[in-house]
């Protein structure tokens, strides 16, 4: 049995971690030739000491210079040694599994190089759909399959149906940790509650984006440019057990979903061993155990997150980049858990305000180049921090460091209202 060798991004997140579990389970039939993370280099060493790992990619320079020090592999480091790990002429599979924008550019390298890509890293798609799906018709030797949970369920349902058969997808969300809290204690919430999240074990930026559900959002954005369904076919429900991770509704009324027990094992094996289904070590879902599926419909005023994520989708061309874009910075600064009052705080119900506050300013360009995307990209982080640094108060940002031409537009736009 020939072994796919696979470079893995992202290999100290969660999505890293579960990976290494599925290789370990078949040491047969993967080699991993290659990882790389952001900062966490003490974490990288028994990574490449267990796997035999022979190159290695950080995103940190510091970072870099001190894992040089500690192993014999070669050391990579920044966006030039992430797409130099993905072309390695070795390499088959690449497994993206990185957070946030940086997944883009190394996507598509690896597509330009005929490789085949395992895709967790959802902002790919959020920010670069069209030009993924460009790239992806031009170099038909590659092959994209998605591993978020809920895609991967989508995918696994459609068992290569035609999209002209779908009447409508339904991705599942748990509804986070603040789905039963009232939207008047929202001020209260901490960094220390949001993170708690009921379901999943996820790195920080994705916790945060589940209990603001835009990670959802994301999730919708990234449903329409995977699978070509518009996006009023494309709904959310609220599945606080996480048990069926995503349904498909057919033309012909047949509703089909793929249940399992929560944990990423599944779809990043299924990602890789695709059209096969390998044996694998995970949790058996026992329906006779499971007392009842619940599913309730989002709250869009408690989570405006998710209507915001609809509004940059439907927009189209650069506007699903700018707010992720804002969406990385404004998460970012909550992370920091600054004290209440201090300057640039911000608190949990300040996220969908920013954001939409960014998005509002916004120009859109249509049919981006990627050069287009990445500056669209800087620009929505920069009017974000700038938002937040220039705070004239707890819950009301101003907008004095946006462009003034940015600025006339939102002042227009609110007029209109």
């Amino acid at each position: 049995m020939n072994k796919k060798n696979i470079a893995l991004l992202g290999a100290t997140g969660s999505i890293g971690m579960a990976a290494l579990k599925v290789f370990r389970q078949h040491p047969d039939r993967f080699r991993l030739v290659g990882v790389a993370a952001g900062r966490q280099w003490d974490k990288l060493i028994p990574i490449i000491e267990e796997f035999k790992v022979e190159k290695v990619c950080l995103w940190d320079s510091a970072a870099a210079a001190e894992l040089r020090k500690r192993t014999k592999a070669k050391v990579l480091e920044g966006m030039e040694g992430l797409l130099e790990l993905v072309c390695l002429p070795e390499v088959d599979y690449v497994l993206n599994g990185l957070v946030g924008a940086i997944g883009c550019r190394p996507t598509l390298e690896a597509i330009s190089h005929g490789k085949h890509i395992g895709l967790a890293n959802k902002e790919t798609m959020v920010m670069a759909g069209e030009i993924i799906n460009a790239a992806l018709h031009r170099n038909p030797s590659s092959r994209l399959i998605p591993i978020d949970s809920e895609h991967s369920a989508i995918f696994q349902c459609l068992a290569g149906r035609p999209v002209s058969e779908v009447e409508h997808i339904e991705l599942t969300a748990s509804g986070g940790p603040f789905r039963e809290r009232p939207k008047a204690a929202f001020a209260a919430i901490r960094k220390a509650d949001a993170l708690k999240h009921p379901t999943w074990v996820m790195g920080e930026k994705i916790t945060i984006d589940s209990a603001t559900l835009m990670n959802k959002g994301l999730e919708v954005i990234e449903a329409h440019y995977l699978f070509g369904v518009a996006f009023e076919n494309i709904k959310v429900v609220i599945h606080p057990s996480s048990i069926i991770h995503s349904f498909v509704q057919f033309r012909d009324g047949s509703l089909m979903a793929q249940l399992g027990c929560p944990d990423m094992q599944l779809p990043i094996q299924y990602a890789m061993s695709y059209p096969e289904r390998w044996p694998l070590k995970v949790d058996r879902l026992d329906m006779a155990k499971v007392a009842k599926l619940e599913f309730f419909p989002p709250d869009i005023d408690k989570f405006p997150c998710l209507g915001l994520a609809y509004r940059a989708g439907n927009l189209g061309g650069t506007a699903p980049a700018i707010l992720n874009a804002a969406n990385e910075a404004v998460v970012a600064r909550f992370l920091e858990d600054r004290a209440a009052g201090a300057p640039g705080a911000i608190g949990f119900a300040d996220i969908p305000r920013i954001l939409a506050t960014v998005l509002d300013a916004a120009e859109i360009g249509q049919r981006p180049s990627l050069d287009q995307v990445i500056e669209a990209d800087g620009w929505a982080r920069n009017a974000a921090i700038s938002i937040m640094d220039n705070q004239e108060s707890a819950g009301s940002p101003a907008l004095a460091s946006i462009p003034a031409k940015a600025v006339r537009q939102s002042t227009a736009k609110t007029a209109e209202r």
